[in-house]
C-alpha cells in the first residue's frame, strides 16, 4: 500500500497541539490594518485552536501528523 499524501497548504498553515486539536494563526492581519480596531490586531497576534467541528476533515488531509 503506497503512502498517502499530506496536502501541503494543510502542513504550512495548521499544527497538532499535545492533545491533538489544531491550531492556526488568525486570518486578516496582513495588510491594511488602519482599518481595523486595536482589539483584533491584538488578539489576531496569538493562534488559535481550530473549532471541534473542522478538525476531523483537516486531519484527514494530514495522515501523519
Amino acid at each position: 500500500m503506497p503512502k498517502m499524501k499530506t496536502k501541503s497548504a494543510v502542513k504550512k498553515r495548521f499544527k497538532l497541539t499535545g492533545s491533538g486539536r489544531l491550531k492556526a494563526g488568525v486570518a486578516k492581519k496582513r495588510h491594511n490594518l488602519g482599518c481595523k480596531s486595536q482589539k483584533m490586531k491584538r488578539t489576531s497576534r496569538r493562534t488559535f485552536v481550530v473549532d471541534a467541528s473542522n478538525t476531523p476533515a483537516l486531519k484527514r488531509y494530514m495522515p501523519y501528523g
